[in-house]
């Protein structure tokens, strides 16, 4: 039988696009996986499953020997992390003084001497010229006189809680127009260590008589848990926050700014007539980190999506006022510890002619995020890994 050249070289053209069809296609899919961390990482877990299923006996005994020595270490750093914490506590009692003198500096209660008051900064005006010096004096001088009766009437250091918060980005994001006015009356944040059962903290926001709230204090609540799970004993990485708790606010006549009234029209479905309804909604403030999401007490309970994310959120602010605000307040009221954050990012090479034009949002949205690297012996991590009680 005499075979057609012409049909066998379409067969084989045929062919040919087949394979290339499935090697496209290969490809794609390989594309695909290795855009799909999630599938990536669940194929290299099937494939490590298989791996040390395939273990000799032996071998898979003396591993269960190996985790019992690791539990053992884990304990033993659970116990490490808690002395740790009795540590933290014992020296913040030696600094509670040294916060209390910031306070009355703060609020005018107390003037500093002029010893106490200089700074090394101050030796490098020693060192201008001659005429430097006398230019300066002189503008001091109509400086003074022009503001000397204002001047007198100034106590303390205005406003220096609220500047904090608005050149922190974490916490400027949480503050409104309408807390400003609240916010000026903020005195003082102090923080009371729980030393166990169960280790935490609370807030302590300090407040000045005002027109809003009756309250003096405001207090936040962080509890923390530092015993390894018994369901994922090798989980654990330290003291971790798992709820906090608020306080009441008792809000003067009118003026809760957490809350706001709308009007909404109704339509009757019947008669068609038109009625207007009021309805009272939550207001964006900084005032609802008093109300934070609540945690179920069964630690089994399955937490929805946007309530992990509060919980995430209200955990990193409550960590960071406690780690850093608190610690170094004057430093963030003259923007240096700003600074100090920023140096802690290095740019990557390579990277700076490289960006997208779609990623434009992206960066304006993460400017002002701070990520918290935890030290050893600080009593957090990262929300998104703990499991909720």
């Amino acid at each position: 039988m005499t075979t057609d050249p012409e049909r066998a070289g379409d067969a084989s053209d045929m062919e040919s696009v087949e394979d290339e069809d499935d090697t496209h296609r290969a490809s794609e899919l390989s594309s695909q996986i290795l855009c799909r961390p999630d599938v990536l990482a669940a194929l290299q877990d099937r494939l490590h499953a298989q791996m040390l299923e395939n273990l000799p006996a032996p071998v898979k005994r003396r591993i269960k020997a190996l985790k019992q020595l690791q539990l053992a270490t884990t304990n033993i750093e659970a116990k490490f992390y808690e002395e740790v914490h009795k540590l933290e506590c014992a020296y913040a009692k030696k600094c509670a003084p040294l916060y209390q003198k910031r306070s009355e500096i703060v609020s005018g209660a107390y003037e500093p001497t002029e010893e106490q008051c200089v700074w090394e900064s101050d030796e490098e005006e020693e060192n201008l010229t001659n005429d430097m010096k006398t230019k300066v004096k002189i503008e001091e001088a109509k400086d003074e006189s022009k503001d000397e009766a204002e001047n007198e009437n100034i106590k303390g250091i205005p406003d220096f809680w609220l500047t904090i918060f608005k050149n922190v980005g974490m916490l400027a994001e949480m503050v409104q127009e309408h807390d400003e006015p609240i916010l000026k009356h903020l005195t003082d944040i102090k923080i009371q260590f729980l030393e166990s059962n169960p280790m935490g903290f609370t807030l302590e926001f300090h407040f000045e008589p005002n027109d809003y709230f009756l309250n003096s204090v405001l207090t936040k609540e962080y509890y923390m848990k530092c015993t390894p799970e018994k369901s994922d004993p090798f989980g654990f990485e330290g003291p971790e926050i798992y709820k906090s708790k608020g306080c009441t606010i008792n809000w003067k006549k009118g003026k809760n700014i957490t809350v706001k009234t709308i009007k909404k029209n109704q339509k009757h479905k019947s008669r068609g007539s038109m009625r207007t309804i009021t309805k009272t909604v939550q207001n964006d403030s900084f005032f609802n980190f008093f109300t934070p999401p609540v945690v179920p007490e069964d630690s089994d309970a399955d937490i929805d999506e946007e309530t992990q994310a509060l919980l995430s959120s209200d955990f990193e602010v409550g960590h960071y006022i406690r780690e850093r605000i608190v610690p170094r307040a004057v430093l963030y009221f003259t923007g240096e510890a700003l600074e100090d954050e920023d140096d802690e990012y290095e740019e990557d090479e390579g990277d700076d002619d490289d960006v997208d034009d779609d990623d434009d949002d992206d960066d304006d949205e993460s400017a002002n995020v701070v990520t918290i690297t935890p030290k050893p012996g600080v009593p957090w991590k990262n929300p998104d890994d703990c499991k909720q009680q």
